[in-house]
């Protein structure tokens, strides 16, 4: 026990140090230099004939994504039959995209008109802190949701012994968790840095990427964690997701029924197409950083999950889930009834 004691006490001075003390060489190198604390974020255009018509098209993406998202937590909330793990998992991932989409869009919307696009040091961690949460909690949620997929078509008489409350209140917990716990990560990391060359962000949010490539401190230890947490977490979800669906196509290919073989197709093709909309940037993005992306891509790349992303999943989920669209007529009629 004592041993063990020793290791992690080790452990910690030594990630203590790389984290918070900043080496005398480089200190040396930068202390004629002023530190910056403002930086300036170039947006998606800097050609003023675009402005107009992509603040409009984001502004009514957004509007609809916080609409769509919170509807869909609302009937799920408002309607008893669907009171069921597999709609408490989805109503989380409406939660997470409506939050994700609010960390980032506003921002960018303020930005196409304002005259001064500065953000300083303290709203830019505050705003990756934010978004690593979402992303992350997201990855989880989609394994999970993929999960629940599983242990109901391959175990039906089995899902509510093995999908009990305290399971699914436990993935959820687990989730959010994970997406603190990594987010406390690299925000931790990110304070090792010192930024002293330029105040120009290649990007239309706080992204770690392009605030690694304006830095003064040398940012390999940053890549480093980011390439080995965000792979890790990753790699770990997407062989959920795989691993859960292969054994599910195996099950459908067994059905005799039609019918069940359609119904199960409708069920999980939506989660399949979100999650290969989802996970493809990201991949891009964090796991190989050093892929020698143009800034441009890395800035469709985000977009992608960060913008389009929210907005579509819950077009995807309702449109292709008997359940929800049964639910919404029946919510529709009740308030129309109740109007006249």
């Amino acid at each position: 026990m004592n041993f063990l004691l020793k290791i992690l006490v080790t452990c910690s001075f030594s990630i203590y140090c790389i984290v918070f003390q900043r080496s005398s060489i480089k200190g040396m190198e930068t202390k004629n230099a002023t530190e910056l604390t403002e930086f300036i974020l170039t947006g998606l255009t800097h050609q003023p004939e675009w402005q107009i018509p992509l603040f409009l098209l984001f502004l009514m993406i957004y509007l609809i994504t916080i609409v769509g998202n919170l509807g869909l937590i609302a009937l799920i909330c408002n309607d008893p039959h669907l009171h069921i793990p597999m709609y408490l998992f989805l109503g989380n991932l409406a939660f997470v995209d409506t939050w994700l989409s609010s960390t980032v869009t506003p921002k960018m919307l303020l930005n196409f008109f304002a005259m001064s696009k500065m953000i300083s040091l303290s709203e830019c961690k505050i705003q990756f802190f934010s978004f690593a949460i979402c992303v992350t909690t997201e990855c989880f949620l989609l394994a999970t949701m993929a999960f629940d997929r599983y242990v109901a078509i391959c175990k039906p008489l089995l899902y509510p012994v093995i999908m009990t409350n305290r399971l699914c209140i436990l993935l959820l917990v687990l989730s959010f968790l994970g997406g603190l716990f990594h987010a406390i990560i690299h925000n931790a990391f990110l304070l090792r840095l010192t930024f002293c060359n330029s105040i120009i962000v290649h990007h239309f949010y706080c992204d770690i990427i392009p605030l690694f490539k304006i830095s003064c401190t040398d940012p390999s230890i940053n890549f480093l964690m980011v390439f080995i947490f965000a792979g890790s977490i990753q790699a770990f979800t997407i062989s959920i997701v795989l691993v859960s669906y292969t054994l599910v196509l195996f099950t459908i290919l067994k059905k005799k029924s039609l019918q069940g073989i359609r119904k199960a197709f409708s069920t999980c093709g939506a989660h399949l197409l979100s999650v290969s909309l989802y996970y493809g940037p990201l991949l891009f993005m964090y796991v190989l950083p050093g892929s020698a992306q143009e800034n441009d891509q890395n800035m469709m790349d985000s977009l992608f999950y960060t913008v389009i992303i929210p907005f579509l999943n819950p077009i995807i989920y309702s449109l292709r889930n008997k359940k929800v669209i049964d639910s919404l007529t029946k919510m529709l009629k009740r308030n129309v009834s109740i109007t006249y």
